[in-house]
């Protein structure tokens, strides 16, 4: 009688085994691989295209850069007006006799300019540069400096333009307010 018993839940047994193959199957199928989270301060990795596109990029020269900066621009549709003016770029001044024809208004952005400086006092300059100017280390800053005259910073408020000056003066700094 035990035989006869084994032999009726034969299929039912068959049937009971496939399912869970079948599940695990697609359990298997269905599951990502885990990735190990990166661990806070280190640098997200990145792909080997982007790695040989940067480490070109940071090889080119100022003139290399500028050219690349104009082709992307052309490409991508991008307006052509900058964050914030570095080096030898100055505002246009509105013509005279836009002025004559509009009404006096308050002007409420300045232009802060380093026309000369001190070279005895260079060194403690281009690290008050430096540390005023954002994303500036001390090669940029150094070039900066020595560009002059350069304009440090445009549209700015009257608060900020003093600030800027009076920084600027106290290390040799030779600064205009336009």
């Amino acid at each position: 009688m035990n035989g006869l018993k084994f032999v009726k839940n034969l299929p039912l047994q068959w049937r009971s085994f496939s399912r869970c193959v079948t599940l695990r199957q697609e359990v298997v199928q269905a599951a990502a691989p885990l990735s190990i989270p990166i661990p806070e301060g280190m640098d997200k990795p990145v792909s080997a295209k982007i790695e040989k596109i940067v480490s070109e990029i940071t090889n080119l020269n100022l003139l290399e850069v500028s050219e690349l900066s104009q082709v992307l621009k052309k490409r991508l549709n991008l307006p052509d007006a900058p964050v914030m003016p570095m080096g030898g770029f100055a505002m246009a001044a509105p013509a005279q006799e836009e002025e004559d024809a509009a009404p006096k208004t308050v002007k409420t952005s300045f232009t802060v300019k380093l026309t000369k400086f001190d070279d005895k006092q260079k060194v403690a300059l281009i690290k008050e540069v430096k540390s005023l100017l954002e994303g500036f280390n001390l090669v940029q800053a150094k070039k900066f400096v020595e560009s002059v005259p350069t304009v440090v910073k445009a549209d700015i408020s009257k608060d900020e333009a003093e600030k800027l000056k009076e920084a600027l003066s106290k290390v040799g700094g030779i600064v205009e307010i336009e």
